[in-house]
């Protein structure tokens, strides 16, 4: 049996719009599970950002409870929350938000020692990682602004798995990426989760959610299904034919 990562009750967003209450998440019951990759899809609008920064402790519900083994971190305050998302999570967005000003090491490094004093033990690490997803040695001093875009989305992730985080937060990965580019990105994804590291990711591509084994779907802040793909495989056509069936019938 699966373990839950994460789980909600209740889950409810809602914001003030010129006075209008407008319900961004609606009653979310939910349970995440560790070594899973998780997809969540649905229409422009539908919540799908705003579930993810509630799932990883970015923003705060208006209702419900969020848990991560036996913290309840929906309780938590803004520096609690800045705690854990150092400690458990790890991130990666379409906007790389790398920091021009550093090396790609050192951009890293920052990450890692905000956990982790022990610069020698980071250093290990940052250098495993960045050799995982084939950063060669002579572009680990260059600036974000001299690597490709795929590239910097490979320091991205390498960045977010320096804290070895319990879960990884992917926001449309390959959304700023052309298509040969994504495809390495999200190869780099599938790698670490097939060892282990849980993902849960928000996109609009089909191509990126095959990469899923369990796809969730959002319609107007609301959970409206899921769909279970089993482990990624590449070039199986079955996985694609019954994506398409499930988001038909979601009406993607």
């Amino acid at each position: 049996m699966k373990k839950v990562l994460l789980k909600t009750e209740g889950l409810s967003k809602s914001f003030s719009n010129g006075g209008v209450l407008q319900h961004v998440l609606k009653n979310i019951d939910l349970e995440l599970y560790e070594g899973d990759f998780t997809v969540i899809m649905g229409a422009s609008g539908a919540g799908k950002s705003t579930l993810l920064y509630a799932l990883s402790g970015m923003d705060t519900p208006t209702l419900g409870t969020i848990t991560c083994g036996e913290e309840v971190i929906s309780d938590y305050s803004s520096d609690e929350l800045a705690v854990f998302r150092r400690r458990a999570c790890g991130f990666v967005f379409q906007q790389i938000y790398l920091i021009d000003g550093m090396s790609v090491m050192d951009n890293v490094l920052a990450a890692g020692l905000l956990v982790n004093r022990d610069r020698k033990e980071v250093l290990a690490r940052a250098k495993e990682l960045l050799k995982a997803v084939d950063i060669r040695e002579e572009s680990w001093g260059k600036f974000p602004t001299q690597l490709s875009g795929g590239e910097a989305q490979r320091v991205g992730i390498v960045r977010a798995l320096i804290n070895s985080p319990r879960i990884v937060f992917a926001d449309e990965p390959t959304g700023a990426l052309n298509s040969k580019t994504g495809l390495d990105v999200l190869d780099t994804l599938s790698r670490f989760n097939e060892q282990g590291v849980s993902m849960v990711m928000v996109t609009h591509d089909m191509r990126s959610a095959r990469r899923g084994n369990r796809i969730l779907y959002l319609k107007d802040g609301a959970l409206l299904g899921e769909c279970d793909l089993g482990r990624y495989v590449s070039g199986d056509r079955a996985r694609h034919e019954k994506l398409a069936a499930f988001l038909g019938e979601m009406g993607w």
